[in-house]
């Protein structure tokens, strides 16, 4: 009955295979979403300047000698700030590597605010070929100003790559949202500082140097040095006795102890200077 009891509260190895093996299984994915992720901001955001410097219309416009003019309006002139956008994304995928969880959350938002940015951008120019090349058909036809423009311009057609920009910045909007949902299964990032741990020859670890300068002779319980009046009670038993009236062996207490004290002093200072005091 007490051995039937006993082996059924201990796990068995196959049980603790099993939970080891599941735990490494949900590390893999959160690496794995984490990675995803980030691979998924850099590549809208690298599509988005892609198609910022590509043509994105064709414009006819009517020249001063009466002839008709054709403009490619290039998507830095139809949508300039694209560009702009898709760096900040880029800075975002590489902010995103190692951010906490509070930061993560600021950057999902962000990378939803650039998506939207984004499609307005490209949807704006889409609604309005004309107004988005004005600076192309003044440079080609020398007329300046919006009526005047819209007088003697027309729209003859759009390229794929606004619509491509728009697509980029839909994903770029759902990606900051997935960001934002998914906080609690991103692995958590290192911490850039650790607690410092000293090491000494014999293996001996610690963090505060003093441990590893002092054997344990040296030591009491509490981490410090013994004084004369405690080395003094672990070998004379009457706290009354006159110092001229110390033994040998009292007075080589005192020595020890002294020069135990000396040289934890004097390796401490070789410490703060830098100096290995075992050489």
């Amino acid at each position: 009955m007490t051995g039937g009891t006993g082996s059924a509260e201990q796990p068995s190895p196959a049980d603790a295979t099993a939970t080891q093996g599941g735990a490494e299984l949900r590390a893999s994915r959160t690496r794995r979403l984490k990675s995803l992720t980030i691979l998924a901001v850099i590549v809208w955001s690298a599509l988005v300047f892609l198609s910022w410097s590509q043509p994105w219309f064709t414009l006819h416009a009517q020249g001063r000698a009466g002839d008709t003019v054709s403009v490619t309006v290039q998507g830095a002139v139809a949508a300039p700030a694209l560009s702009a956008l898709a760096l900040a994304g880029l800075a975002l995928s590489a902010a995103l590597a190692i951010a906490g969880r509070f930061i993560r959350i600021v950057l999902g938002v962000l990378e939803l605010v650039l998506g939207v940015s984004i499609t307005f951008s490209a949807v704006a120019a889409l609604a309005d070929p004309v107004g988005a090349g004005q600076s192309a058909i003044t440079t080609a036809t020398g007329v300046a100003g919006t009526s005047s423009i819209s007088q003697i311009a027309t729209a003859a057609g759009a390229e794929l790559w606004p619509f491509l920009a728009i697509v980029a910045g839909v994903l770029m909007a759902l990606t900051g949202i997935l960001i934002v949902l998914s906080i609690a299964r991103w692995p958590e990032s290192g911490r850039k500082y650790q607690p410092v741990t000293y090491a000494a020859a014999d293996g001996r670890t610690s963090g505060d140097p003093a441990d590893l300068v002092l054997s344990d002779e040296e030591r009491v319980p509490n981490g410090a040095l013994s004084t004369d009046a405690e080395a003094l009670d672990a070998t004379t038993p009457d706290d009354t006795t006159d110092a001229d009236d110390t033994t040998p062996r009292d007075r080589g207490v005192h020595r020890d102890v002294d020069t135990a004290r000396t040289q934890a002093v004097d390796s401490w200072d070789s410490l703060t200077r830098g100096q290995d005091p075992t050489d």
